[in-house]
């Protein structure tokens, strides 16, 4: 094979007798570089939201949700709850109830979720982390809320104590003598603080403590969920397995990526499509490739039969053209692979290019994860549509030539 290489080499650093070619696979060389390059800094960049968008969840979502099978909510028997605290990796729990509800907060009114948590809620996720207002004083008596920004918006929520929410739920013991005026439960609670997470988080949940919305439901020892954190370094798919297996068929564990599956298909195939959108380019890209190493044949026409008047076969004279082809486009590819990881590796470092968020969001510049199985992926793609833009001018214009 060294000999191929070899000639390629000449024809592709030698002067052409028509300088068209020589202009034509600079274009070549130039179009996978830009499309390569292209590749991996979109590529980089949504590793880069993905990781902002888990980190996200992380703040409010807890690395395991333990769940009942069926209907909306379970006992939480000391039974349990001792053998969950007994689990391996295991490092807290937190009790979680979860309800619609409808707000009132002057005169204004809007629909909610209310979550209800124990004291161990904020050692199992970040919420602490996301909240962006906080009253001077907490009340006294234990009975204030976490609003999420959205909500605080449409409700006008200040946070001075001089009003309290009003929060109404259904009333379950009016389920068979219902009237207007037992229709729903109501009771009183002042907001103490402000969180921002997502838009879709911040407009729907109003974080209340556990006993207070026991009473609001009437729901006893009845719970809607446990929220779970590991210890670090601990393997969380392990402690999934083993917790589903010790809990048994009614109830039903999830990670995190489980709690919003939809959402993280629905990321990765956006990924994934513009990987092919850009994998298109490159295919049309590869044409250049084509169409010099079809100038390049003709061009060399004289050559071709000295080198059959020398021995060389037929399959050898190939093998010359597909290493040129070859060598275009491992040259772009190479040099656009480095291009795009020394500008991501910058924008990762220094965030050089910025968004115009007027602090909306938590980000200020495009944010950037480079991952090697993207170079990979990009590499073989690169790979495969440069040998199949090598392998067809090369196999129809020399079967013609060298009869």
């Amino acid at each position: 094979m060294r000999f191929p290489l070899f000639i390629a080499t000449r024809y592709l650093v030698s002067r052409k007798k028509q300088n068209a070619i020589n202009i034509i696979s600079g274009i070549s060389v130039t179009g996978v570089l830009v499309g390569t390059f292209a590749l991996i800094l979109v590529l980089s960049i949504f590793n880069g939201f993905d990781q902002v968008v888990r980190s996200l969840f992380s703040s409010f979502d807890p690395e395991l949700k333990i769940l009942p099978a069926s209907g909306k909510r379970f006992e939480a028997d000391g039974a349990t709850l001792k053998m969950i605290e007994k689990t391996d990796g295991v490092a807290v729990y937190a009790k979680v109830i979860e309800e619609n509800v409808l707000l009132k907060y002057n005169e204004k009114t809007h629909p909610a979720r209310i979550k209800a948590v124990d004291n161990h809620y904020m050692n199992v996720t970040g919420l602490d982390t996301m909240i962006n207002r906080m009253a001077p004083e907490q009340p006294k008596n234990g009975q204030f809320c976490i609003v999420g920004q959205g909500l605080s918006y449409f409700l006008g929520v200040n946070l001075n104590f001089a009003r309290s929410i009003r929060i109404f739920a259904p009333n379950r013991e009016s389920s068979l003598n219902v009237t207007a005026r037992n229709a729903f439960r109501q009771n009183y609670i002042i907001p103490s603080a402000i969180f921002s997470i997502r838009q879709e988080i911040d407009e729907k949940y109003v974080i209340v403590p556990l006993e207070f919305a026991s009473e609001l439901f009437q729901t006893g020892n009845e719970i809607s969920a446990i929220e779970l954190k590991t210890h670090p370094h601990t393997d969380i798919d392990e402690v999934k397995a083993d917790l589903q297996e010790r809990l048994g068929p009614d109830f039903v564990v999830k990670n995190r990526y489980e709690q919003h599956e939809f959402f993280y298909k629905v990321m990765k195939s956006e990924k994934w499509a513009i990987f092919l959108i850009l994998s298109f380019i490159l295919v049309i890209a590869s044409f250049n490739i084509l169409g010099s190493l079809t100038m390049l044949i003709i061009d060399k026409k004289h050559d071709m039969f000295i080198l059959q008047s020398m021995g060389a076969d037929n399959k050898l004279i190939r093998k010359i053209f597909i290493a040129e082809g070859f060598m275009i486009t491992f040259v772009g590819a190479i040099t656009g692979l480095l291009l795009g990881f020394i500008i991501a590796w910058l924008q990762q470092t220094y965030s050089l290019i910025k968004i115009s968020t007027q602090g909306t969001l938590i980000i200020d510049a495009y944010p950037v994860d480079i991952q090697a199985i993207d170079f990979v992926w990009v590499l073989v793609v690169v790979a495969l549509i440069g040998f199949i833009a090598s392998y067809i001018p090369v196999r129809l214009l020399t079967r013609r030539i060298l009869k």
